[in-house]
């Protein structure tokens, strides 16, 4: 599950190598002869042009259950998406490890967690739990709500944790592309903001941060570290005959600029409407409308129509200053 936000993504069944090459070939440019100015757009900065709309299909939750991994691997392998992020302390984070040395091309970043949502599927730290007591609810796991982070986590014990998720990746043999936060529960405080630009300036890799988020009280984040415009993603409400429709609406929208397009992707059948059992928000039918949109014909020609360059964390990350 992810923080409230607005992005939206899709991709064309091609393998990882030939995707961006062979997807939306009428938007690419190629890259100039001379290198951008110091004032170039993150789309200049990537050889296209300034008033390209870089679109950047994302799905969260990988590792958090094997339904999960299966419709996100399915989604990855045949170019609907062109990022996930992972939950490395949830039990199906060895089955994401073995994909991602078997894609060593795959766009897989971190999806640092300090929650466990569900009610009856809970997870606890990586670390000692003596050595991270404010990140525990009373009952051992990772609290359910970001706001008990907000109002509880040490910034210390929660760089413990995220480093722990970090290296276990790293040790699995995962090529980290990108951090983002699950249910955006490092951008609660300034203190959890800083370890989440930190841990990103040590191990070279861009974060999930929207121009349009405000940060936390106290809190600020540089322009030059800020690579996407706005995301796009759902809240609850939406109607599951409307969903399709719902995010080719957000995405016709939006100007030029760089934009994330979240999704939750899984099968509705019996793990994961056990796992969500009394949650309907992301749980599992939410996860098949998502995953029904991005796998959709009618989604990739509207992509097409609309001129979005799909791109990824990867290739966000050479625009970096």
């Amino acid at each position: 599950m992810t923080v409230r936000a607005v992005t939206v993504r899709a991709a064309i069944a091609v393998p990882f190598g030939f995707l961006l090459a062979g997807l939306l070939a009428s938007g690419a440019v190629a890259q100039p002869a001379g290198a951008p100015g110091a004032g170039a757009t993150v789309q200049e900065r990537l050889g296209h042009p300034k008033n390209a709309r870089l679109l950047i299909i994302h799905a969260d939750d990988l590792g958090m259950a094997h339904t999960v991994n299966r419709a996100s691997f399915e989604a990855l392998e045949r170019g609907w998406i062109t990022s996930a992020s992972i939950l490395v302390p949830c039990p199906w984070f060895p089955e994401v490890a073995r994909f991602a040395r078997a894609h060593p091309d795959a766009d897989l970043g971190i999806h640092l967690a300090l929650t466990s949502e569900w009610t009856t599927f809970r997870w606890g730290p990586l670390s000692p739990a003596d050595k991270v007591p404010s990140l525990l609810d009373p009952d051992g796991y990772l609290p359910m709500l970001e706001t008990t982070v907000a109002q509880r986590a040490r910034p210390e014990e929660a760089e413990r944790e995220l480093r722990a998720q970090i290296d276990r990746a790293r040790a699995a043999g995962v090529r980290i592309t990108h951090f983002d936060s699950h249910m955006g529960a490092l951008y609660g405080t300034a203190g959890l903001l800083d370890v989440y630009r930190r841990l990103a300036r040590e191990y070279g890799v861009p974060v999930r941060w929207a121009r349009a988020q405000q940060p936390p009280a106290g809190g600020a984040i540089p322009d030059a570290e800020i690579l996407v415009d706005q995301v796009v993603s759902f809240d609850p409400g939406v109607e599951p005959n409307a969903w399709r429709a719902g995010y080719e609406k957000r995405l016709s929208a939006l100007p030029p600029g760089v934009y994330e397009m979240i999704v939750h992707l899984g099968y509705a059948d019996e793990e994961m409407w056990g796992a969500t059992a009394d949650h309907p928000d992301w749980g599992a039918a939410w996860r098949r409308y998502d995953l029904d949109a991005v796998s959709s014909p009618e989604f990739r020609d509207f992509l097409r129509a609309q001129g979005f360059v799909l791109v990824g964390w990867k290739d966000l990350a050479r625009a970096r200053p």
